[in-house]
């Protein structure tokens, strides 16, 4: 089993920043993605970024060049770095964590981030 806690959401106004981190722990193997993962209300959740262990990234068109995700190993940890926030950037913001050897999928409880106009 892997637990995920989100943390830094908050309110903000457009044009503003905001960092969310994710500490996993548990059963944290070598071989694994990490990402986030957003849902507004009456939208389904989607993908906003995601990075390997290897450090390979992939990002949602809408926050290219605007979010930057990264992830510190030794301490189990992905961020979510979001600048130049929008209104359509509020959503609940999850933390995913995806065994690449087992393929067990798991999920923070989620974190609200909420931009003003």
């Amino acid at each position: 089993q892997v637990q995920l806690v989100e943390s830094g959401g908050g309110l903000v106004q457009a044009g503003g920043s905001l960092r969310l981190s994710c500490l996993a722990s548990g059963s944290i193997f070598r071989l694994n993605t990490m990402g986030w993962y957003r849902q507004a209300p009456g939208k389904q959740r989607e993908l906003v970024a995601t990075i390997s262990n290897y450090g390979r990234t992939n990002y949602a068109d809408s926050v290219l060049g605007r979010f930057t995700i990264s992830r510190d190993n030794a301490k189990n940890t992905v961020y979510l770095q979001m600048n130049s926030l929008k209104p359509e950037d509020t959503a609940v913001y999850y933390c995913n964590y995806w065994d690449t050897v087992t393929t067990r999928n798991y999920w923070g409880q989620g974190t609200q981030v909420t931009v003003s106009s």
